[in-house]
């Protein structure tokens, strides 16, 4: 879930989630077959990100994605 609230502009709404289905499919065969909710609860940085649809937010979501997923497969 991307709520307007955290993301205002569509391009980063959009980048997110694409971002969210990119890295689960990578890491499908790693977790067991169930329903997976990603929330985004904070906002970026429009100042560290002032592209809505910049290189560096894309890898800031991949990373934290990543680092999600690492740690539901642990749990």
């Amino acid at each position: 879930m991307v709520p307007k609230r955290w993301a205002r502009r569509a391009v980063t709404r959009n980048l997110l989630r694409r971002q969210i289905y990119a890295v689960a499919r990578e890491w499908m065969h790693a977790l067991p077959e169930v329903a997976v909710v990603v929330r985004l609860r904070s906002g970026f940085s429009r100042e560290q990100f002032p592209s809505a649809g910049s290189e560096a937010l894309r890898h800031a979501a991949r990373a934290e994605l990543q680092r999600l997923f690492e740690r539901a497969r642990r749990a």
